[in-house]
């Protein structure tokens, strides 16, 4: 119970949606076939208990934990509103949640949707019913993550060799300058 108030008891949602990889919102909105409710004193507090992106949570593969598990904590922001609770203190308001989604590859061919997630509170007119709304936006670009190994010899001496050219290349055109400079002082 969201109010500690056992008396009025609140909606449960739950469930799956197909969306395309485009961006689009979601919203839960009061309404009921049975009952007249006045939209004015509607109560949109919600707690999300899990929301997230790509295919339904199954039981992971062991090596898939291994991978996971190696990666730092803050960095795996997969679903960030769970057990998360908006509560409202005032009538005919709303929480509209923002969220930015970014596909993830990891090696062997594992996927994962990290999620950003930002909420605000909005007051709604008298005319309008509130309604909890989840807009979300797909990002273009995904991150790849890799460990990367050692160098091999041959990128190494590449290093050094660019390294010296940089080098000898700039100190040739420091020479340049400083020579250019005195020389036509002494004219």
């Amino acid at each position: 119970d969201i109010h500690g108030r056992p008396d009025h008891p609140q909606c449960q949602v739950s469930g799956y949606l197909m969306v395309n990889r485009v961006p689009g919102n979601f919203h839960v909105e009061a309404g009921s076939v049975n009952h007249n409710l006045n939209p004015t004193m509607t109560n949109l507090s919600h707690t999300v208990h899990h929301l997230s992106f790509g295919l339904p949570p199954t039981r992971s593969t062991r090596a898939e934990r291994k991978l996971l598990a190696k990666i730092p904590e803050h960095y795996k922001s997969f679903s960030p509103m769970d057990a998360t609770s908006w509560i409202l203190k005032k009538a005919h308001t709303a929480h509209h949640h923002y969220l930015n989604v970014v596909t993830t590859h990891f090696k062997s061919d594992l996927v994962k949707y990290q999620t950003l997630s930002q909420s605000q509170e909005v007051s709604y007119d008298l005319s309008d019913v509130p309604s909890a709304r989840f807009n979300y936006d797909i990002a273009p670009m995904s991150v790849q993550v890799a460990r990367k190994g050692r160098k091999t010899w041959y990128e190494f001496v590449t290093s050094v060799f660019a390294i010296v050219g940089g080098t000898f290349t700039t100190l040739g055109l420091v020479d340049g300058i400083l020579y250019k400079t005195f020389k036509s002082k002494k004219l």
